[in-house]
């Protein structure tokens, strides 16, 4: 989660960003995360939202805004991240890790940056900080005044971020990227002359001295029109400068450099001869280069192509600071974890004037790994020990190589390390000492003894993937197919061993169209085998991190490629191994360890798309794939009974049905609904898969047990899912099965405006049910044909229908389709302005087994009907009050449907703006899912 002022005020979560609705409700948020865990006091909030008068039940607009906050945040589980939104006397605070505010983040990365000795890891830590920025400040808020001086706030510390990285560019000899920089800033904004004057400077620098001087007199000449001034002190300054010329500017460069302590100058002197041997005689001025030229050096060259991780290199730079560090950088086989180390070891060589060692452990290797001595021997002899005086046990070894690194400042790599214990005894003993371990494995055990800070590493974003391709490739070929290149990437999911592999081979075909490596990889069935090129493939990655997995871990971890889905729990992983939750949950963690799954969130895993394909070619049986099925048939049955309690079961289990050993249990329905709206796609991608294997009676049971989710978001798209299960039904030759789809697709098919459609559907359900002695199943046709009816212009043959289908319910004692008949029957009565009849045929639908009882959407139908048959009885004060309480319930629970009915009816009777508000948000989230 994510909650973020630099750009539009919005909160971005796993699911999406949330739908924050008018402008005001954002402002509020804005106006509390300026104060994070702050009491932000009601006036304080009546400012930032109306800039005159406010009105005169601000206070309760405020309070339904922050209501709705509250809704919308529990629906994103902000409180699994430690967000809560409380009130407090006359105030309401956002309790929140601050960590998750971009703007924290922001003046965070800037502090840390304006510390940084070294100008590179300046540059890198400034650019994370500006890449948080996605448009001005406080983008969509209300532009009141209390807001507009906090966005120029935050504005002014961005713009101070811009002129301070090309500052450290400057000190990196990078003038003209300096320049760049600058460029774009002082265009947006001319009349800051701070931002003149040092674009100026780095023109200059660049040997642009002309363009500096054109630059002075275009910025002196919008002072004078603009504001009727002379440019000021800097600004003179820095023309001046330019006047002088080159040879001036390069001394003034050169004694700034110094001033600023960057280790050009004399600061970096005096830290070469503090860390220097202090016997020898030479001067300060010639004991550098000494120093340079003896450090030792075992590192790999500089890897070739590298492109991007900025965030990754910078989490490196503040992993390693500190007393002894030990950094952890972990991530999946490919993923780039060697290139990463070895570019920021090479690009920080001078913080380690005592060396800089390297051993490649061969932890995923086919060659095995070298003995802990022979690592040990390679590096006491570059530190200087003579090969008789190396120990010949591993331990003595050791404690030699620690007491030789206890004085020296040195940064020891241990490359692809597989476990622990492999690395502790290679750990220098110098407090000065930096060590980093890369591994495919998370390697707690080093993180529990010897603190090591975790550097994961993930696939890279689709724009540095194809950074990377234009590298190998060359920029011109990439631009020309864009499209291509962006969706190359995303075939290689941004792994860069994959992104090389498919460089590699369009590199050799300069000829071959990047479009058409796409269409070959597009085939699942030949994609690992086309990302392999001689010594270089991802499946041999693969191959090596599985061998190295438990016994347990590797069997599930070969069943998981049969899985239909994106994501699974421990529940689906057990039916998939035929095993318990338990012993699932274990062995999908020693996974996680691997990095070969990745934990999105509670009990919910999912696969790199590369390495779905690699599982799905090991060995798992023909099982795994029924198991899995029968798994969610029954799991989406426990899910119907707890959205729908007390209705009857929608379909019968098969009868080779696999029980699993275990079913997720679901405590009420918002549980329920939660689960349907999490799997909503792994149960598509389940029932195609199904359909595809033949297995008829899984496919449309699966998506038959997703009805509770179907009502709640009718609109949401699902008739092509339902024509799936009414040609699976009609192969299974189950007939009841088949009337209950019908009417269910018919009832979508009518809400979508398709009625005539829809009708063909419909009017052959109720016959289907009756010959299959499906009495339910025809009451909830009829009622559903009914809708089709009313919408054709038949209310009275409606009503007739809905009657009927509350007969046939109530005849086999079927409570809630009694209730939903009335419930229908009550609506046509009143399109028939039969207010009487309707509010009686409401009142009882409404008492059928007690209020509490009911289904939230049919509590707020319900109540919309009685508060509208009110209004057309003459008793406006009780009708608005029923609308109002319906609205609110729909509201609270997220049932869009229920609310813009609700609040429309409110709107006939009422011109109010907050009204109209809420009614907008909730068309707009409603029309959004359409």
């Amino acid at each position: 989660m994510e909650f973020r002022l630099l750009g539009a005020v919005s909160v971005a979560t796993e699911a999406g960003v949330l739908p924050l609705g008018p402008a005001k409700r954002r402002s509020l948020l804005a106006a509390l995360l300026l104060r994070p865990n702050h009491p932000v006091p009601v006036d304080q909030l009546t400012a930032a939202l109306w800039d005159q008068e406010p009105p005169a039940r601000s206070r309760g607009v405020i309070q339904g805004h922050v209501s709705r906050l509250r809704v919308l945040l529990a629906g994103a589980e902000a409180d699994m991240y430690g967000v809560e939104l409380v009130t407090q006397g006359t105030a309401y605070v956002l309790r929140m890790p601050e960590s998750l505010l971009d703007a924290h983040r922001f003046e965070e990365l800037v502090t840390l940056a304006r510390g940084q000795r070294a100008p590179a890891d300046a540059v890198a830590m400034y650019q994370e900080a500006l890449s948080l920025w996605q448009g001005p400040a406080l983008t969509g808020a209300y532009p009141s005044q209390s807001l507009q001086a906090a966005a120029q706030a935050l504005e002014e510390l961005r713009l101070a971020s811009v002129e301070s990285l090309a500052g450290a560019y400057g000190r990196m000899g990078e003038h003209a990227r300096a320049a760049a920089v600058l460029r774009a800033e002082a265009g947006a904004h001319p009349l800051r002359e701070s931002l003149s004057a040092a674009l100026m400077r780095a023109l200059q620098r660049a040997g642009r001295r002309t363009e500096a001087l054109d630059w002075f007199h275009r910025t002196r000449r919008l002072l004078a029109d603009e504001l009727g001034v002379d440019p000021g002190r800097e600004l003179a300054d820095a023309y001046a400068l330019a006047l002088r010329g080159a040879e001036e500017a390069g001394e003034d460069e050169a004694e700034e450099a110094g001033a600023g302590g960057s280790g050009n100058g004399l600061n970096g002197r005096r830290r070469h001869e503090a860390v220097g041997d202090s016997t020898t005689a030479t001067p300060p001025a010639a004991a550098a280069p000494a120093a340079v030229s003896a450090t030792i050096d075992l590192l790999p060259r500089m890897p070739r192509g590298f492109h991007g991780r900025a965030g990754e290199l910078t989490a490196l730079s503040r992993a390693a600071a500190g007393e002894a560090p030990v950094c952890l950088v972990t991530g999946p086989a490919g993923v780039g974890k060697t290139a990463l180390v070895t570019h920021w070891a090479h690009r920080n060589r001078d913080r380690f004037p005592g060396g800089l060692l390297y051993a490649d452990l061969r932890g995923f290797s086919e060659t095995g790994e070298p003995a802990l001595l022979e690592v040990l021997r390679e590096f006491l002899l570059a530190l200087g020990v003579a090969p008789r005086r190396i120990p010949e046990s591993a331990g003595a070894a050791s404690a030699l190589f620690r007491s030789l690194c206890a004085a020296r400042q040195l940064l020891v790599v241990l490359d692809n390390a597989r476990a622990s214990e492999q690395v502790r005894e290679l750990l220098p003993g110098g407090a000065r000492c930096v060590t980093v371990v890369t591994s495919r494995y998370r390697l707690r055990g080093l993180i529990a003894s010897d603190a090591a800070r975790p550097v994961p590493v993930d696939v890279l974003e689709p724009e540095d993937s194809t950074a990377l391709l234009a590298a190998v490739l060359g920029t011109e070929r990439v631009l020309a197919e864009e499209v291509a290149a962006r969706r190359l990437a995303e075939l290689c999911g941004g792994l860069p061993l994959a992104l090389r592999v498919a460089a590699a081979r369009l590199a050799d075909q300069p000829e071959a169209q990047l479009s058409a490596m796409c269409a070959e990889l597009s085939d699942e069935s030949r994609r690992l085998s086309l990302l392999d090129v001689e010594d270089t493939s991802v499946r041999a990655a693969l191959r090596l991190t599985v061998r190295r997995l438990p016994a347990d871990a590797a069997r599930q971890f070969a069943h998981l490629g049969r899985h239909p889905g994106r994501y699974v729990d421990r529940y689906a992983a057990a039916a998939l191994a035929d095993t318990d939750p338990a012993t699932a949950e274990a062995a999908l963690d020693k996974l996680t360890a691997a990095h070969l799954v990745v934990r999105s969130g509670p009990d919910r895993w999912t696969l790199h798309d590369l390495v779905r394909l690699y599982a799905h070619d090991l060995d798992a049986g023909a099982e795994a794939l029924p198991r899995v099925l029968d798994q969610m048939v029954a799991t989406a049955l426990a899910a119907a009974d707890a959205a729908e309690p007390g209705d009857e079961s929608c379909f019968a289990l098969p009868a080779d049905f696999r029980a699993p050993r275990a079913t997720r249990e679901f405590a009420d329905r918002d549980q329920a609904m939660a689960w349907y709206e999490a799997e909503r796609d792994d149960l598509t991608l389940a029932a195609a898969a199904a359909d595809s294997a033949g297995l008829h009676g899984r496919t449309w049971r699966i998506i038959l047990g997703m009805w509770p989710q179907i009502v709640w978001r009718v609109r949401d798209g699902w008739t092509p899912l339902l024509r799936t299960a009414l040609e699976a039904a009609r192969a299974d030759g189950d007939p009841r099965a088949e009337s209950r789809v019908l009417a269910l697709l018919g009832w979508v098919l009518t809400e979508e405006g398709r009625v005539d459609e829809a009708l063909v559907h419909l009017e052959a359900a109720p016959v289907l049910a009756a010959r299959a002695r499906d009495t339910r199943g025809e009451a909830t046709a009829l009622i559903n044909l009914s809708l089709a009816q009313a919408a054709l212009g038949s209310p009275d043959e409606a009503a007739e229908g809905c009657a009927l289908a509350a007969e046939l319910a109530h005849s086999v004692g079927d409570r809630h389709t009694e209730r939903l008949a009335l419930c229908h029957l009550a609506r046509h009565r009143l399109d028939a302005r039969e207010w009487q009849a309707a509010h009686e045929t409401a009142v009882a639908a409404l008492d059928i087994e007690g209020p509490a009882e009911a289904s939230v959407a049919a509590r707020v139908l319900l109540l919309t009907a009685i508060g509208e048959a009110l209004l057309g009885m003459g008793d406006e004060r009780e009708g608005i009050r029923r609308l109002e309480n319906a609205a609110l319930e729909a509201e609270t629970c997220g049932y869009d449907d229920g609310a813009v009915r609700a609040l429309g009816a409110l709107l006939r009777v009422s011109a109010d703006a907050g009204l109209q508000a809420r009614y907008d948000t909730a068309m707009v989230r409603l029309m959004s899912r359409t």
